[in-house]
């Protein structure tokens, strides 16, 4: 039997992980009254911002990412606008970065609430560590996210995307032709609403309609350089490489205790041997930071970050503790048993190339 499975769909292990309106959904987690409510995370509704994204509850009135938030504010006369918290987004998500690299050195972050992961040199199933980050973010930050796992980032994206919220998708290659066969030419990431217009023009509704038409045919109507990515895109062929290097985000140190500490007093001495350690791995490096994140765990594993953005950058012991400690004031140390501590800085003013987003280094 003749296999017909293009090169590129072959050996490959690819997840692409997707939060799940993901700052709308930190906010819940934050306020749980805020939960089964239509919300929406942007800016004001009489001013000029937009929506950075919103619950499926405001979604069910039509209101999406990028949509003007006055506009919002028509469809849903009763959602609740929040102003974005980025810093705690950024803290959260660089817990979730920690569980990716823990699985495969190999992270491409796409932005604070998604990434693509090559598995395929790991020695467990694609779909069980798919489930394993799921599990582990869910029990880390409490949040829950989708998983697209397929043998290419485009059909892994897409796959995410099926049974959202909290639920993941697998596509085998043999399985790629049939799948993307069937979706509407919307679907593939790049086809805005020009292109769109242009394909329906010539009555190209969906990818398999893409099949019939020539590369020389697609040519004519799309010029050579979109015609020959939508020829491949629309039978499921992407070449590209999970691209793992990045520029260094953050460094940190952390440490889990051999017994839970509820004495404020050992928690600060344990604070401050970790911002030494913090700041003695800046000086080596010769890099300075903005931004201070401090990590507690509770007994109870329910874990918190907090940060703080200074005006000017620093690699200083004394100035990185004191804002921890600001930063501890405002947790539940001293009243609940912490088990683990950690310090993280970020927003570097030199930049090197290095293998993880959040280096820790274990005491």
């Amino acid at each position: 039997m003749k296999d017909d499975i293009h090169p590129s769909l072959k050996e490959r292990k690819i997840i692409h992980i997707d939060m799940d309106c993901f700052f709308a959904a930190v906010e819940m987690r934050d306020k749980p009254s805020l939960k089964g409510l239509p919300i929406v995370v942007g800016g004001h509704p009489k001013s000029r911002g937009v929506v950075s994204t919103c619950s499926y509850e405001a979604r069910k009135f039509g209101i999406h990412s990028a949509m003007a938030c006055s506009k919002a504010l028509k469809l849903c006369p009763k959602a609740i606008f929040i102003t974005p918290n980025f810093e705690k987004y950024k803290a959260v998500s660089f817990t979730i970065q920690e569980i990716f690299r823990s699985y495969t050195p190999i992270v491409e972050p796409l932005s604070l609430d998604e990434a693509y992961l090559d598995v395929t040199k790991h020695n467990l199933y694609a779909v069980k560590i798919a489930k394993k980050i799921r599990q582990e973010i869910f029990q880390e930050t409490r949040l829950t996210a989708s998983a697209g796992i397929a043998p290419n980032k485009l059909i892994a994206k897409i796959a995410s995307d099926i049974n959202k919220p909290n639920g993941s998708t697998l596509v085998l290659p043999s399985q790629v032709r049939n799948f993307i066969g069937s979706l509407p030419l919307r679907k593939i990431p790049g086809i805005g609403p020009a292109t769109e217009k242009q394909l329906i023009k010539q009555q190209l509704y969906l990818c398999s309609d893409i099949w019939a038409y020539s590369l020389e045919e697609l040519i004519r109507i799309l010029g050579e350089n979109r015609a020959q990515w939508l020829h491949e895109r629309c039978r499921g062929i992407d070449g590209r490489l999970v691209k793992s290097t990045r520029v260094r985000k953050s460094l940190g140190t952390e440490d889990t205790f051999s017994y839970d500490i509820k004495d404020y007093t050992k928690i600060l001495s344990e604070l401050s041997k970790i911002s030494e350690s913090v700041a003695k791995s800046l000086k080596k490096k010769n890099l300075k930071g903005k931004t201070v994140t401090l990590k507690v765990k509770y007994k109870n594993f329910k874990q918190i970050t907090r940060s703080k953005t200074f005006g000017n950058t620093t690699n200083s012991f004394e100035i990185i503790y004191s804002e921890a400690k600001k930063l501890l004031q405002k947790t539940e140390a001293g009243q609940t048993p912490i088990r683990l501590i950690g310090v993280c800085i970020s927003n570097f003013t030199e930049t090197e190339t290095q293998r993880s987003l959040f280096d820790i280094e274990t005491l």
